[in-house]
């Protein structure tokens, strides 16, 4: 069953850490964001596969948005 994981705010995308297709396990950052000079790491909460990266550095993700997908 696939995870979808989405922002919790309102953020900026300063850094993209993992890639589609890489193997990620519970724990695993895939994407740090930024908010109010703040670094918030997204992490995978299961492990799985990396099907979908929804996000690019330097896009603006609205709580709720897709982030990431985990097969």
């Amino acid at each position: 069953m696939a995870e979808e994981i989405r922002a919790e705010m309102v953020a900026n995308v300063w850094k993209v850490v993992a890639k589609e297709g890489d193997a990620v396990e519970d724990g695993t950052e895939l994407v740090i964001l930024e908010s109010m000079k703040m670094e918030i790491p997204v992490v995978a909460e299961s492990g799985g596969t990396l099907s979908k990266l929804a996000v690019n550095e330097g896009d603006v993700v609205q709580e709720g948005d897709l982030i990431a997908v985990i097969d």
